[in-house]
């Protein structure tokens, strides 16, 4: 980890702090469970779902470009995500990181993230947590930084628990921080 890098919020911090620690928890703690996996391992199943920790590592590499690319900046996402037909095939990355190698799966998650970070602090600079998104919602409205960073806080809270799960039944692996030198 990047000495930059909060390994969790602050017990008494900022706004700003406290918020990106948190998300940053969440993504050292998924990256953990994640972490050291073969295909094998990143395609086991818990029937009857389908998730798998491979397919975790590309939905949330597409949420962190979907939310900190395109909706936060209005950039683009960038390959693979703006060559898929997202009508014609919903939920394509669950389906398609069966086909990928783990170190391809890995590498996209670590940058997307990556991307991530960068763009926050890009839109902290411009006006903070009430920097309003490019993107409009239905409502025709505007998210917050703030709100962008809540709302992905709480997708990698869902999907860490379904990584717990997942990974204990390939290795018994768990518990809910990774170690310190991680």
């Amino acid at each position: 980890m990047s000495e930059d890098i909060p390994l969790e919020p602050p017990v008494a911090g900022s706004e700003v702090d406290t918020l990106i620690g948190s998300l940053e928890r969440q993504r050292r703690t998924f990256a953990w469970k994640c972490e050291g996996l073969d295909a094998a391992g990143l395609n086991a199943r818990l029937a009857p779902s389908a998730i798998t920790l491979g397919g975790l590592l590309k939905h949330l590499a597409l949420v962190e470009a979907d939310y900190f690319a395109w909706r936060l900046l209005g950039e683009d996402p960038g390959v693979p995500w703006n060559t898929v037909d997202w009508e014609a095939e919903p939920g394509w990355e669950w389906r398609s990181a069966a086909d990928d190698t783990p170190e391809q799966l890995y590498a996209l998650w670590e940058s997307a993230v990556a991307r991530s970070r960068e763009n926050v602090r890009k839109a902290l600079a411009e006006g903070g947590l009430d920097r309003l998104a490019h993107h409009t919602g239905r409502g025709g409205q505007s998210p917050s930084l703030r709100r962008i960073l809540a709302d992905l806080i709480e997708e990698y809270a869902r999907h860490v628990g379904q990584a717990d799960l997942i990974r204990e039944s390939i290795d018994g692996r768990v518990g809910e921080d990774p170690p310190a030198d991680f």
